[in-house]
């Protein structure tokens, strides 16, 4: 299975668990971007449907990509009262939309499942001369001692691979996605902001959160087990819950102006 459709198979447990986004960050979308309730914007990768609420609160036209028929569903649900939000199940690469009409082009943690070939263009191909795109993610940031030190000799034990910076470094302003825009001649100079915050986690809301990544799902089951277990253990001997510190990256960039 792809990586990026293994999340689908844990739809309701990514709802609950996966962290939600500054309120601060869609404010400063709006901002830049210039949004008016009748733009429309285009969700690359919408999942659960986390971010795409918070365009919705602002009377925003959403229309939702996603390939999980499961994430879909439950993003539906979620967004019942917001009847200017579609969705449409598919990945932004296979989907064949009318290209220069959305104001925003939006990614919540699902741009670095595009393909590299295509993020920048085809994301600018369906912009409006003065449309913006907004990439963002969440970055979990390192474990404070004795804690970070007991997880590091788990996953040396359990899944070594697994060791090492998350893969939501990816977002980091020193990352390959910040260098990568930087350098792309389909859009103006981007603009960054970053949202500092935490999270309060127990055993069980950790270990829940951690099944819906997919370097987890991707482990065999019986591996998968005795590594959740193992990181539980950990946390409980350290009294049951931990503080989980966050950076949010915001990346918004104008499409490139024709010469």
């Amino acid at each position: 299975m792809e990586q990026r459709f293994t999340f689908d198979g844990v739809a309701t447990l990514y709802d609950i668990s996966r962290p939600l986004y500054p309120e601060a960050l869609f404010a400063d979308v709006m901002d830049f971007a210039g949004l008016e309730a009748t733009d429309k914007i285009l969700e690359i990768g919408c999942g659960t449907g986390q971010a795409m609420e918070g365009f919705a609160r602002h009377d925003l036209c959403v229309l939702a990509l996603d390939p999980g028929a499961e994430l879909i569903a439950v993003a539906r649900k979620r967004l019942a009262q917001f009847p200017q939000v579609q969705f449409q199940q598919t990945t932004f690469e296979a989907w064949s939309g009318e290209p220069g009409s959305f104001r925003l082009v939006a990614a919540a943690q699902s741009f670095h499942w595009v393909s590299p070939e295509r993020r920048f263009a085809r994301t600018a191909a369906f912009l409006s001369p003065e449309g913006t795109l907004a990439v963002f993610g969440n970055v979990p940031m390192p474990l404070d001692e004795p804690l970070s030190k007991q997880f590091a000799e788990v996953y040396a034990h359990h899944a070594p691979q697994l060791a090492g910076p998350p893969a939501e470094a990816w977002y980091l302003p020193d990352g390959p996605f910040a260098r990568d825009l930087q350098q792309s001649n389909h859009f103006e100079t981007p603009v960054h902001h970053c949202y500092r915050w935490s999270r309060l986690h127990t055993a069980q809301s950790y270990i829940d959160l951690l099944r819906t990544l997919s370097s987890y799902r991707l482990l065999a089951e019986d591996q998968r087990q005795a590594l959740l277990s193992a990181l539980a253990d950990a946390i409980n001997a350290h009294g049951g819950e931990f503080e989980l510190r966050y950076q949010t990256h915001l990346y918004l960039a104008k499409r490139q102006r024709a010469a």
